[in-house]
């Protein structure tokens, strides 16, 4: 018999759905939207057909084997301007900030909320399956694709690596907080954290799949190599090194990255990273839920394997549900924090659409001391 399941967290705070028309594209969104048991039977319905047609299995492949290439030509053509900084990220995870009061962390929220809900009136739409339209700047999809070559200057980078970090120096060796984010795109996540946190111990580790990424990280203006190091890293590959030891980490940030990862090769990932954290650690995660309007809009022939698509441009993406979550991070020796779903209304005004987006966001500790 299958363990019961428990109940779903959900936000405790947010505005409640408007029903009157009238009145519902007079505002841009709603948290914390119940769905109707219609409404969810709908969106399972939708998943179903547009699931029903697997693309065969050497093109899997290829994506697979060019994922690298496909990432590299979306920051191509999109660099930066695809993206807005996230500085949510202050009251959704205030671990990134420790020395920020909460009223700081209140105003900051308050103050770029506001600009980034006017910024995204009229838009809306899902190309490729990149949702444009993320009224607290969640559409930053920086992804980690696996390759499966290991190059020689690798291998030579890893060993030079471990003898540095033998020695404990590596970059960062000296810092007091350290966070990592894996995926960090053009550094929407990395660049509003140096702004806001202004811990003289702090040093944040970011990186990227893509070269690409990486290069706009490295040349933004505010990179500052004093409190920052970007890195390009395979995080499929068990073999490309970190430039931390082990139980050096504070924080480890994963948004919208997990669920570009081959599902199978999803636990390896997470327990890999885990042994990076410190005792009383954490990951912190934000990613795709089941039924996103994301997944919803995928045609037939984009499905990959089970909640798992590819896009036009070919990146792919995986939509998860809390119980998967869970298993993935409690496998790797992780205790839960949080683990809830945020169901999000956006409304786009102008051409009076509305847009359900469903969210999940996580947080998992590594314990302090090892389970009996």
């Amino acid at each position: 018999m299958a363990a019961p399941r428990e109940a779903p967290e959900r936000r405790p705070f947010g505005r409640r759905f408007l029903t009157d028309p009238a009145r519902l594209f007079q505002h841009n969104a709603w948290d914390n939207v119940e769905w109707s048991e219609e409404q969810e039977a709908s969106a399972r319905s939708k998943v179903q057909e547009n699931s029903s047609q697997l693309l065969p299995q050497d093109k899997q492949e290829e994506y697979e084997v060019n994922a690298k290439r496909y990432w590299d030509d979306f920051y191509k053509i999109h660099e930066n301007g695809f993206f807005k900084d996230r500085h949510w990220l202050f009251t959704e995870f205030p671990e990134l900030a420790p020395n920020r009061s909460p009223s700081q962390n209140g105003d900051s929220a308050h103050k770029f909320s506001n600009k980034e809900e006017s910024n995204s009136e009229g838009l809306g739409s899902c190309e490729n399956g990149h949702c444009s339209l993320e009224t607290r700047a969640e559409n930053q999809l920086n992804m980690i694709k696996s390759t499966p070559k290991v190059c020689m200057e690798e291998l030579a980078a890893q060993k030079s690596s471990e003898l540095n970090q033998s020695d404990g120096d590596y970059p960062g060796s000296s810092a007091s907080y350290r966070i990592l984010e894996v995926g960090c795109g053009a550094g929407n996540t990395v660049f509003p954290i140096l702004q806001t946190n202004n811990d003289p111990g702090l040093f944040v580790y970011c990186c990227d799949f893509s070269t690409t990424a990486v290069d706009l990280v490295q040349n933004n203006a505010e990179y500052d190599s004093s409190r920052c190091f970007a890195f390009v890293h395979d995080l499929c590959n068990d073999q490309s090194p970190f430039p931390m030891p082990d139980e050096s980490l504070d924080v480890v940030i994963l948004i919208f990255v997990l669920s570009a990862i081959l599902p199978e090769k999803m636990q390896c990932i997470v327990s890999r990273l885990s042994r990076l954290l410190k005792p009383g650690g954490m990951i912190l995660l934000r990613d795709y839920g089941r039924y996103d309007l994301a997944q919803l809009r995928f045609k037939k022939g984009q499905c990959l394997s089970d909640n798992f698509y590819v896009r036009g441009d070919g990146t792919r993406v995986y939509f998860f549900t809390q119980d998967e979550l869970n298993d993935l991070f409690t496998t790797a020796g992780l205790e839960k924090i949080q683990n809830l779903v945020d169901r999000r209304l956006q409304v786009n005004r102008g051409k009076q659409m509305t847009m359900y987006r469903v969210w999940i966001q996580c947080k998992y500790r590594k314990p302090t001391a090892p389970p009996l």
